[in-house]
């Protein structure tokens, strides 16, 4: 199978994100509790997007060397990204986890200037 692509550019494409993402991930042969897995970090990486850019972005999914990478593009000016992972917040935080979360459930994750890309294993 070739990759895909899906477009986001607001809170409403959260849910349209996820479905794609689910449904690609199963045809490319990811196991179920392992596509949710994913589509919780793409809706968190998505989240993410749109809380902290002015637009949008994209979704990309493809499989290569037995694992599915996904990644998330956005339209973060160059150098904007934070280059490294935080610690899950204290409890008591409001806000902070969906970052630590990403790292903990996928197999590897990436950060460049305007891109997230994880990875699960086949």
């Amino acid at each position: 199978m070739t990759d895909a692509t899906i477009a986001y550019a607001g809170a409403d494409d959260i849910g349209t994100v996820r479905a794609f993402v689910s449904a690609r991930a199963a045809a490319l042969g990811l196991r179920p509790e392992r596509v949710e897995l994913l589509a919780l970090a793409v809706s968190e990486l998505v989240t993410n997007t749109l809380q902290h850019t002015r637009a949008g972005g994209h979704v990309r999914l493809w499989t290569a060397e037995g694992q599915l990478v996904a990644d998330v593009v956005d339209s973060a000016p160059t150098g904007t990204r934070a280059q490294q992972w935080h610690a899950m917040p204290p409890a008591e935080a409001i806000r902070g986890r969906g970052l630590a979360i990403v790292e903990q459930i996928c197999d590897a994750v990436e950060l460049s200037a305007a891109r997230v890309r994880v990875r699960f294993t086949l």
